[in-house]
């Protein structure tokens, strides 16, 4: 599926670390980020996540709240969000159904596993319309984070 910015964001509900009901149209009024990522506890998704940790200010600077999304159990993702000290709320989309609305979901992954979270991000703004997406195809590249600092700029 592929998603056409300035249209409205497909609609969520996901259940964050801490077991709470979290839903896009909870969040209208602010600028949000989704960010997919493929399995919890891995190099590169570690290094993704870590990276927003380390400049989680510059994105409330941008009033911008900041989610990590992924096929792992929302278990799994405590157990990451815990030993990583994230200070965002990680999503899980146990039942991928989430990355398949956002075009984020590898069919076929490595070693045989199936319907894996793409890296990929998202720009949502405070209505509720994409403002920018990118969805990688190699699981070991990152998003483009100037892109996502620049298009959060130019939304206030």
């Amino acid at each position: 599926m592929s998603l056409i910015l300035n249209q409205t964001a497909p609609a969520f509900k996901l259940h964050n670390t801490e077991k709470k009901e979290i839903a896009l149209s909870d969040l209208k009024g602010k600028n949000v980020v989704l960010l997919f990522f493929p399995l919890a506890f891995t190099s590169t998704c570690t290094a993704e996540l870590c990276n927003i940790r380390d400049n989680y200010s510059l994105y409330n600077q941008l009033n911008a709240v900041v989610f990590g999304i992924s096929v792992d159990s929302l278990f799994t993702l405590g157990k990451f969000k815990e030993e990583q000290k994230l200070n965002f709320d990680l999503l899980s989309d146990f039942n991928k159904e989430v990355s398949a609305a956002y075009g984020s979901l590898y069919h076929d992954f490595i070693l045989g596993m199936k319907g894996v979270s793409k890296r990929s991000a998202f720009v949502i703004d405070k209505e509720g319309k994409l403002k920018y997406a990118e969805v990688l195809e190699k699981a070991s590249d990152l998003p483009d984070f100037d892109a996502i600092k620049t298009c959060l700029e130019k939304l206030n």
